[in-house]
């Protein structure tokens, strides 16, 4: 398969493009008073996982909750200030040095399309960290239900069709197997494997898949899939 039958990329946002485990990690050790620097990265991922389970809402509104959460279990400092101050954080969370540039140069090719578990106030933020790359964007408060539900594919099927693209000329482009690549797979698309956590065990913080789901493309960061894009439209000019 050639990437030239694609015209549209949809990206995942978070942990894709963002770097989400950095943020979270950052987030509690700066706020979470000297308990949270003795803790493993594991530590605080199983507890946060558990509490995005219990405050699904929107993130520009529920992580202070998430973090109250996670600072009981652990014994992190659990007073306002440091969930409000955690609640801001989450704004500035950075993206992976290899994002904006890839990104940019991507946008020279096809139609960018973020689909995010982020609502728009947030998605806005990391929209600018990211130089503003693309054409158009679903979030959660839009759509009402967040990924793994195939209802958020479904409701981003529909508006790009409504841009005159198919679902065959989209590729799927995220790291989460979890909230992405499974379900992306299993309903008809073609998808891109970004392993952000190539090389490291587990899952870190995000949810464990059933399966892990072979992806028709598969590399370890955005550049890679960028370059290789290059390298398949040069050699078949």
């Amino acid at each position: 398969m050639r990437f030239s039958h694609f015209k549209v990329l949809t990206f995942d946002v978070v942990g894709t493009l963002i770097d989400f485990e950095k943020g979270l990690l950052d987030g509690f050790r700066s706020f979470g008073g000297p308990a949270a620097r003795d803790l493993s990265d594991d530590d605080l991922f199983v507890p946060y996982i558990e509490a995005r389970h219990i405050y699904p809402g929107r993130s520009s509104q529920v992580m202070e909750d998430v973090y109250q959460h996670v600072a009981g279990k652990l014994g992190l400092d659990t007073s306002k200030g440091a969930a409000t101050a955690f609640q801001a954080h989450v704004l500035n969370w950075p993206a992976f040095p290899d994002s904006a540039e890839a990104l940019k140069r991507l946008r020279t090719r096809f139609r960018l399309v973020a689909m995010t578990n982020t609502d728009r106030v947030v998605f806005t933020s990391y929209a600018h960290t990211l130089g503003h790359p693309f054409h158009d964007g679903v979030t959660v408060d839009e759509v009402g239900i967040p990924k793994p539900d195939p209802r958020f594919f479904d409701f981003n099927r529909g508006r790009q069709s409504a841009f005159g693209y198919k679902q065959e000329e989209i590729l799927h482009v995220a790291q989460s197997q979890y909230h992405d690549i499974g379900v992306a797979r299993e309903l008809g698309y073609s998808v891109c494997w970004i392993e952000r956590r190539q090389g490291q065990e587990g899952f870190g913080g995000t949810p464990v898949p059933k399966e892990v789901t072979k992806p028709d493309f598969h590399f370890p960061t955005l550049a890679a899939l960028a370059d290789a894009i290059d390298e398949d439209f040069a050699a078949n000019r």
